[in-house]
């Protein structure tokens, strides 16, 4: 009797404790109709997010007077005291201010005008990832397809991935899922992290039953989203009966080193880094123990073009964040992508013949490939020789004033391993072709992968079972180096420079930048070609946002002497394998062809499945899988391993 008294009076005084809490969203203030409040409507911290509640979910302004900002400094706070509190962390991300992000608004649209009769299909596909809550609350109550129209009249899909889109999915087909397959409870649970949680509170003040849920925190929780697959129509926009990956981010984390399930890291472990401070996790109820590890919803990836253009446009876009919010993402974002996405060492090889010759070696640092996600995303290298008076000897990868590259192809720039020319330059991208084999931007009209040259994650193979949805295509799949440095799986790229000196003397000073963009200028043009509301809206906002690349990883080399041979071997052996992809078998060719004294034959297994010893007139055949291997050649003490595709 004694205990329930106690656990009464604790009670009642969470209760008044929460009714005067200073967050934005009051128990007071549950009312549909005040739901749609303008960004200047704020509370103290800021602009007011949506409140509503339907037999469905319940929209994030509910969970913000327990999950934000705790002005008494207890809640959400780690040993430093800083609020790290989960609505606040979240509402300036991009999963944040999906449904209101003004460049996938746009492209539903451009998708919709190329192909009007699968408007209804195609936004509600979109909708189920970019806006789950309101787009499942249509299908639960039977009024669906969801389109662009109901997300901009739905606080529901307005707020975009908010706490109920992840936490209210169950385990079922965890890992499965794929193109906004998601699976809620039909009832209001949500489910957390932490063993035995204390439930009351959230059952007492907004009705949701909080369970443990350890799938919450398993990589196959994130498979429903970032796994796209389309069904590819022609340029007549009939379907193919084929399919296109737009992204298999987590496929490409199940085919590296953070899969691993002993030493691995999974999605959440990035993208919420945990920390092992302490945390109360709920204002407002003092009397609750802190848990550990907590997970900081930071959210961040890489996109700071997007961050930055919605700052600029939070008022137009009606987004419930404030600048500072805003400032504190973008910060995040900027030091994910130069602190933890990409390492970048240039050697010097040596000098031969009036050249200078360099390679530039990128490491991936990330549990997928990099860039990974929507196909608008790319990387480039900038590789700049300078002689001893700073005049430019070479320079790859200009950017013109308008951040366009020079030289880059009208179609897409090849993969290259080597680089000769000023106007080559090395982009690490996916490029989409359409039935007519020709580059496309309309998602629906992609059919096959026109390259694929992104850097893959440590432990990529292509003899994994999800290699089919991760593959290298184009010019990298038979470059000597491009994941493999010794082994497959390395994760690198080693781009090598053949720098004509043209006589130059003294020293050199060399310098490799790798830039990244999230939404070039050429990537939007065939949208902007087209006119829709939603397209002249982002392109008005696109065209007075700050397109500067940016910077993610550096190195040089100062004040380099020249000192030139005529005759240096800088390879080791010059000789070739040709053709490559091949159908039955490999030749030799070069300078050292005559010189070979054995070839080994390896799977991507590392086992040898062939060996040959002179008698090379007759090639080398591979064997009868297709697939990729490591051919390795000898001749005295130098070997050199090439790879080498076999097709049917």
């Amino acid at each position: 009797m004694r205990s329930t008294t106690i656990a009464v009076v604790v009670s009642i005084v969470s209760i008044l404790a929460y009714m005067g809490s200073l967050g934005y969203a009051k128990l007071a203030t549950l009312n549909p109709q005040n739901s749609m409040l303008s960004p200047d409507t704020a509370g103290e911290f800021g602009p007011l997010l949506p409140n509503n509640i339907n037999p469905h979910f319940m929209a994030s302004g509910n969970c913000d007077g327990c999950h934000g900002y705790d002005p008494t400094g207890h809640a959400s706070v780690d040993a430093e005291g800083n609020d790290i509190s989960p609505v606040t962390t979240w509402r300036a991300s991009m999963m944040a201010n999906s449904g209101r992000d003004p460049f996938f608004r746009a492209k539903v649209s451009h998708e919709s005008t190329v192909n009007p009769s699968h408007q209804a299909a195609l936004e509600d596909k979109c909708t189920s990832c970019h806006a789950p809550l309101g787009r499942f609350s249509y299908h639960m109550a039977s009024l669906g397809p969801y389109g662009l129209s109901d997300l901009l009249n739905d606080p529901f899909g307005q707020d975009g991935v908010s706490c109920m889109g992840c936490h209210k999915q169950t385990s079922e087909h965890l890992g499965s899922n794929h193109s906004g397959q998601l699976y809620y409870n039909d009832s209001m649970v949500e489910y957390g992290p932490f063993e035995k949680p204390y439930a009351a509170p959230m059952q007492d003040f907004v009705g949701v039953t909080i369970e443990h849920g350890s799938h919450v925190v398993d990589a196959g929780f994130c498979a429903g989203c970032h796994t796209l697959i389309t069904n590819s129509v022609d340029l007549q926009g009939n379907y193919t009966g084929t399919t296109f990956v737009e992204q298999a981010t987590y496929h490409e984390w199940l085919n590296s080193n953070f899969a691993d399930p002993i030493s691995g890291t999974t999605c959440q472990a990035c993208h919420i880094p945990r920390t092992n401070d302490p945390v109360v996790i709920a204002a407002n109820h003092v009397f609750l123990p802190p848990r550990t590890p907590f997970g900081k919803h930071d959210l961040v990836g890489g996109n700071t073009f997007m961050l930055k253009l919605m700052k600029t446009n939070r008022e137009a876009l009606d987004i419930r964040a404030t600048a500072a919010h805003f400032d504190s993402t973008i910060a995040k974002t900027f030091a994910n992508l130069q602190q933890r996405t990409l390492q970048t060492v240039v050697h010097h090889d040596g000098f031969a013949n009036d050249t200078a010759y360099f390679s530039v070696e990128l490491s991936n640092l990330v549990g997928h490939k990099f860039p990974s996600g929507y196909p608008s995303r790319r990387a480039y290298v900038e590789f700049v020789v300078l002689d001893a008076d700073f005049d430019t000897v070479f320079h790859s990868g200009v950017l013109d004033a308008d951040h366009s590259l020079q030289g880059e192809d009208t179609g897409f720039e090849p993969h290259y391993n080597i680089i000769k020319n000023e106007s080559e330059v090395q982009i690490y991208e996916i490029v989409m072709g359409n039935a007519a084999s020709q580059v496309t931007t309309v998602l629906e009209q992609a059919v096959v992968p026109l390259k694929d040259n992104r850097l893959v994650p440590q432990g990529f193979s292509s003899s994994h079972v999800v290699y089919d949805t991760t593959a290298i295509v184009g010019n990298a799949l038979t470059d000597d180096d491009f994941n493999f440095d010794g082994f497959v799986g390395s994760g690198t790229d080693v781009v090598h420079y053949h720098v004509p000196l043209h006589g130059t003397q003294g020293e050199l000073s060399v310098r490799a930048r790798v830039f990244y963009q999230a939404v070039p200028k050429k990537w939007v043009s065939e949208m902007f070609a087209i006119s829709t509301p939603s397209i002249d809206a982002f392109q008005a906002m696109f065209e007075n946002a700050d397109h500067t690349p940016v910077l993610i990883a550096s190195d040089s080399i100062i004040d380099l002497p020249i000192t030139l041979s005529v005759n240096d071997n800088i390879h080791g052996l010059d000789v070739a394998l040709f053709p490559n992809p091949t159908a039955d078998r490999v030749w030799l060719r070069g300078l050292d062809a005559k010189r070979i004294d054995k070839m080994e034959v390896f799977n991507l297994e590392g086992r040898i499945v062939h060996v040959q010893s002179g008698n090379f007139a007759q090639g080398i055949r591979l064997p009868k899988e297709t697939g990729v291997y490591l051919i390795r050649v000898t001749s005295g003490s130098k070997n050199h391993t090439f790879r080498v595709v076999k097709h049917h």
